[in-house]
């Protein structure tokens, strides 16, 4: 083929590929030509390889499957980036292991103000965990862990101290310091504005802002804290990109974090493209809301963007505090309760959509799932049904009358592989006792709703589990039913990768800029070493990434680690 304008301005060809587009127009390929961050071609090998100039770089992808950029539809970039750096206790059991394991971390760290450690346990110890617990591990310093969940924090007698809590603290509705007693704190924390003093001690109180509060911080930040922020995020981009994502949404956030992520980019260390909420919260008024309208005006481009408005409704299933419909099992007369009581949510939700933003709501207990969808109802009845794309983060329990009322209503069920207990990390107990056996079979009803035709997007919804895709893709198709009960709940492989590709693209109103290998689409995407297609589905999790280009640009390569 003859050089044309366009094979001049070839960058580069990834051959020698099996292709999956999940584009349905043209599902497979065996080669693709990138130019100016954009995909220009696609097709067979011979067609796209004769496009190549001097300047083109060729790369030979060995027959393993190419595959569109990772979509992480629900993750906690600075966070995740921060923990990094803690200690990480997945798989310690047990009083003994805990203290070895602080003991280890203590020494390592001298200088830390704050021994933070992170993925504990709910059941670790054969009692619920205190202060005088940690106490005994190590009672001079200011030591903490956070559940995996990340909606309850435990910490010692030290740390109480050190953060103004140990005689307990006024806080929202749904955060509490749990006293004992004696009139003092037990160490139990839940829910993070009862815990935020606990971070600050540790300097991460900036990054802890989007999620426990919404504000911003105050004063600004001076270029020297900025930069140990960015620096962070930027721990939590690489991290992410070695597990081949290439766009995420954030789900905390503020200006604060779009402004260190805008200054990310103009240092060429965007490695992702990045969603960011304003996060509206029980004790905001309306008013807040142009907050997010700014944000929206402000950041509205193919790599940095908002357009949506987070909110909680409840907590979480193992500390109880995940809004249901019916009693917990073990404690009669306890529900939890909403973070927003109905007719609030229905006026909030129907304001945020009448300003075209879209909403997206963290709902675990059928109480919180279904009073978020009577509130999505409650808006499009009074707005008028348009492309909204609501989205309910999590759902791990809900009402059968609900199931339907997604799919038609357009609800995007946003949904996390690593999360339901036994699929992944997360132990069958305490959660399943919590729920109670007479609802297993109303539980992480992924198939059910993708069945009823609900829009599905997966994420792992990191730190509170490993960001891994591979490893979330093996937990999508090897979960068990909890018994006889329960239906299989795991979706297909192309529907789980959809789930993690142009699903996810499609849930953040980003499938014209990605999702797909699509010719016009950004250059997006993701080389697996091995074929995604044929891998038994329990060995996925240990089959690597390769290769990861996000806009046209390597932002990992497996060759160049050490």
């Amino acid at each position: 083929m003859p050089v044309t304008a366009l094979t001049a301005d070839i960058d580069m060809i990834i051959t020698n590929a099996k292709v999956l587009t999940m584009h349905r127009g043209q599902t497979r390929a065996q080669a693709v030509a990138i130019a100016g961050g954009k995909i220009v071609s696609l097709g067979a090998r011979a067609h796209v390889e004769a496009m190549a100039h001097d300047g083109t770089k060729i790369i030979d992808a060995g027959g393993r499957s190419l595959l569109p950029g990772f979509f992480e539809s629900h993750l906690h970039l600075g966070l995740g980036g921060a923990e990094l750096a803690h200690l990480n206790l997945s798989g310690v059991e047990g009083f003994d292991a805990l203290k070895t394991a602080f003991a280890r971390y203590g020494a390592q760290n001298p200088d830390r103000s704050l021994l933070m450690a992170q993925s504990a346990h709910y059941a670790m110890l054969d009692h619920p965990m205190s202060r005088h617990d940690l106490d005994k591990m190590m009672p001079n310093r200011p030591i903490a862990m956070t559940a995996h969940d990340h909606h309850t924090v435990w910490a010692n007698t030290a740390a109480l101290k050190a953060a103004g809590l140990l005689n307990g603290a006024v806080t929202p509705k749904g955060h509490e310091v749990v006293m004992g007693p004696d009139g003092l704190a037990t160490g139990e924390l839940r829910e993070f504005e009862a815990f935020a003093p606990i971070i600050a001690l540790g300097g991460e109180q900036r990054l802890n802002l989007g999620i426990a509060t919404g504000q911003e911080p105050n004063p600004w930040p001076a270029e020297a804290e900025r930069a140990i922020d960015r620096a962070k995020f930027l721990a939590g981009l690489k991290h992410c990109a070695r597990n081949g994502i290439t766009s995420m949404v954030n789900m905390d956030g503020n200006r604060y974090t779009l402004e260190l992520l805008r200054e990310l980019e103009r240092e060429g260390n965007l490695l992702a493209r990045v969603k960011v909420p304003f996060h509206f919260k029980p004790d905001m008024g309306p008013e807040q809301l142009i907050r997010a309208q700014d944000m929206t005006h402000d950041f509205d481009d193919d790599w940095l963007s908002s357009g949506f408005v987070k909110m909680f409704m409840d907590g979480v299933i193992d500390s109880k505090t995940a809004f249901m419909l019916n009693d917990y099992p073990d404690q009669a007369g306890h529900r939890s309760e909403p973070l927003f009581a109905a007719r609030e949510f229905n006026e909030i939700a129907t304001k945020i959509d009448a300003m075209g933003l879209q909403i997206s709501v963290h709902a675990i207990g059928d109480g919180a799932v279904q009073t978020t969808i009577n509130g999505y109802e409650a808006a499009q009845l009074v707005n008028g049904k348009r492309d909204s794309r609501h989205r309910i983060e999590h759902i791990e329990l809900i009402d059968r009358r609900d199931i339907a009322r997604l799919g038609a209503l357009g609800i995007v069920a946003s949904l996390q592989p690593p999360h339901p207990p036994g699929a992944m990390d997360f132990d069958l107990e305490p959660s399943l006792s919590v729920i109670g056996k007479a609802r297993w079979a109303d539980a992480f009803l992924w198939k059910t709703l993708a069945d009823h035709g609900a829009p599905i997007a997966y994420a792992s919804d990191w730190p509170v589990a490993d960001v891994s895709v591979m490893r979330g893709l093996q937990a999508s198709l090897t979960r068990r039913p909890y018994d006889a009960t329960c239906r299989n709940e795991c979706l297909s492989r192309y529907e789980s990768i959809h789930a993690y590709t142009a699903g996810g693209a499609w849930a953040s109103h980003r499938e014209t800029v990605t999702g797909q290998l699509k010719s016009g689409l950004a250059a997006d995407m993701v080389l697996i070493d091995g074929d995604i297609e044929v891998i038994s589905a329990e060995h996925l999790g240990q089959t690597p990434v390769a290769l990861t280009i996000a806009g046209g640009r390597i932002t990992y390569d497996a060759k160049e680690q050490d």
